[in-house]
């Protein structure tokens, strides 16, 4: 692990170097998920990480090859087949036809 320093400025905003920056891929705007640990370490990471940490973490209850986006797509196209054939409300008494 690398360390740096860096300087806390009045407003209490801290200047991140440029080489984290870089290694972190932020950019103007990007944001940041900032932790402090129980012993009151300062951790920061970009949003890119901390989903690529989630997706680790959540990888080993989905089985090779199983794709749950396919398995989203394939529920809600049932669900609007099963919507399509039910019944419309009708309209009305008194509303203006187009």
């Amino acid at each position: 692990m690398q360390t740096f320093t860096a300087q806390m400025e009045k407003s209490g905003r801290i200047l991140i170097p440029a080489l984290v920056r870089r290694k972190l891929r932020l950019n103007e705007g990007a944001q940041v998920i900032v932790k402090v640990d129980e012993a009151g370490a300062l951790q920061v990471e970009s949003r890119l990480q901390a989903v690529a940490r989630v997706q680790s973490k959540l990888r080993k209850y989905i089985p090779e090859g199983r794709l749950l986006s396919e398995e989203l797509i394939a529920d809600r196209r049932i669900e609007a087949a099963r919507e399509s054939k039910k019944p419309r409300a009708s309209k009305k008494p008194g509303a203006a036809k187009k």
